[in-house]
């Protein structure tokens, strides 16, 4: 449970250290730079992990792992996940926050664990009781209410390309653990292989297909020597970090609950906020983030053992 609890916290200081990023110069201001900075910036962001990672994997020898992994049937559904969890799935949460504004989209995205545990039961055959469902239901609740009170009002665009935006967030990031589990299931690909599978693959596909398609490319360069993407490199460490965590937590937890524990983010960012940004939460804030860690952490648990109980 603590790889999956720590990808929630490392993914919460992520969020706000791209977030501080994202106020400043060029990623803001011009019409281009509000049009260009979601999608700039999220390439910015996978291809930092990507770096990180490499790094990581380089000090560590793990190049021609992740080549071996890459030739299997494994390492291939591991792609496809990463397609779908990265340039698929954040494509969506783009369109969705750009047509239907930040509080509907968090709303709406806010299912991917319960779509998640579906699939997971479905394919991988994982099982959560009743009362982990409740507790999974429950902190999906508080998500919804922290990011619709932190998001506010915005004006609508395309309202049916915006939810067909966040549908395809929702689909997109669900489907991502369980095809990532999937593939970890063959020796051949473990957490850390996958993990460098995903987000090179992901950082490739937003350069060569998601950036021209947007038209984002020219702003992005011009982005890349800045200040602000120096910042967007710092959320990338965090960002590497917290996806070494979370894929260890898929491994030896199961999709599932590893997902239940990573939307604790939305908790930690509010702690983060303050710690870094000297933002203070309302009463209403802190009581749904409180009420997402528990319900995050009952979802992911053996009751049994979290309460010192025998089993029947």
């Amino acid at each position: 449970m603590k790889f999956g609890l720590f990808s929630g916290i490392l993914w919460g200081l992520d969020t706000v250290v791209l977030g501080i990023a994202l106020s400043m110069s060029p990623y803001i201001g011009t019409a281009e730079a509000v049009a260009c900075a979601a999608i700039a910036s999220s390439f910015l962001h996978d291809a930092a992990c990507a770096f990180w990672l490499a790094i990581y994997m380089g000090v560590r020898g793990r190049f021609k792992d992740t080549l071996a992994a890459l030739k299997t049937k494994s390492g291939l559904i591991v792609v496809a996940g990463a397609l779908l969890g990265g340039p698929i799935g954040m494509t969506g949460y783009v369109l969705a926050i750009n047509n239907i504004g930040p509080a509907y989209t968090a709303i709406i995205s806010a299912f991917y664990p319960a779509l998640g545990a579906f699939l997971s039961f479905v394919l991988l055959k994982e099982k959560m009781s009743a009362k982990q469902i409740a507790a999974l239901v429950v902190a999906l609740l508080g998500v919804m209410a922290t990011g619709y009170i932190s998001a506010g009002d915005a004006e609508m665009g395309n309202t049916a390309l915006g939810l067909a935006g966040a549908v395809l967030a929702v689909i997109g990031w669900g489907s991502e653990a369980v095809l990532c589990a999937w593939g970890m299931k063959d020796d051949a690909v473990d957490n850390e292989t996958a993990l460098q599978i995903r987000e090179t693959s992901s950082a490739l596909v937003y350069a060569i297909v998601v950036l021209p398609l947007f038209g984002a490319w020219g702003f992005t360069a011009t982005a890349i020597p800045s200040l602000a993407t120096s910042v967007v490199a710092l959320s990338g460490l965090a960002g590497a970090a917290s996806y070494l965590f979370y894929y260890k937590g898929i491994s030896v937890i199961g999709a599932a609950k590893a997902m239940a524990l990573n939307i604790s983010y939305s908790a930690w960012a509010v702690v983060f906020g303050f710690i870094l940004q000297g933002t203070v939460p309302s009463v209403a804030t802190i009581f749904f983030c409180v009420l997402i860690l528990v319900g995050t952490v009952l979802a992911a648990s053996d009751w049994n053992e979290l309460f010192g109980r025998k089993a029947a």
